[in-house]
């Protein structure tokens, strides 16, 4: 298998698993190798108080052969930073795959790159898409040309397995999954806003409304 150049973006506010899921499944392809960019080099405070460390900026990346856009609150303050949407470009004319995992989609879409494809997003967020021209699609991942969009948080990690599937082949796919046992039984039947309680998805609302007032 040839060399693969991996580079996964970081900012702050970040949602954690966006970024370290993917990563857990993608870093066990052979002869791949993992870059963490962000606007600066240095410490990345992800939401929720975890922190990541980006080795590089993103002056110092020109190239990839996967582009991983991860998600999170701190993305509103990224989709109009003329920096940042010019280097996603950059970036996606060389890759043989570009993804994205949760809200990472809309700076896909804010860097022009969604037009008239199908794309996904979190829940709370997939309309969102269609202020950049792309169509919505409530699946877990969506592949549209190179393009690989995950629906929220958790799903990056299905995305990754069928990228893998896709750089490698389904044999290397099954191993990893075997390897980081992504055999999930979750206690609830309530990961979509289809499967919860009205109550509990009112409370999910409220909650997160709290939460952004008390980041503001």
């Amino acid at each position: 298998m040839e060399n693969l150049k991996i580079v996964v973006l970081l900012f702050d506010g970040i949602t954690a698993l966006d970024a370290v899921g993917p990563y857990e499944v993608l870093s066990k392809i052979p002869n791949s190798k993992t870059f963490f960019a962000a606007l600066k080099p240095g410490q990345i405070n992800c939401a929720g108080g975890m922190k990541l460390y980006a080795d590089y900026s993103i002056e110092e990346i020109s190239e990839a052969d996967i582009l991983l856009i991860p998600g999170g609150g701190g993305i509103d303050n990224l989709l109009e930073n003329t920096e940042m949407l010019e280097w996603i470009k950059r970036i996606h004319r060389t890759t043989k795959y570009t993804t994205s995992v949760c809200t990472g989609s809309l700076l896909l879409g804010a860097a022009g790159i969604l037009k008239n494809l199908k794309a996904t997003s979190h829940w709370n967020h997939i309309e969102k898409l269609k202020n950049y021209n792309a169509e919505p699609v409530k699946e877990r991942y969506v592949i549209d040309e190179k393009i690989i969009t995950a629906a929220g948080v958790s799903a990056g990690i299905d995305m990754a397995l069928k990228l893998t599937t896709l750089v490698g082949n389904e044999s290397l796919a099954q191993i990893i999954q075997l390897a980081i046992e992504y055999d999930p039984m979750p206690p609830f039947d309530s990961g979509s806003p289809e499967k919860i309680s009205k109550e509990l998805l009112d409370a999910f609302f409220k909650i997160n409304s709290q939460k952004n007032s008390a980041q503001r």
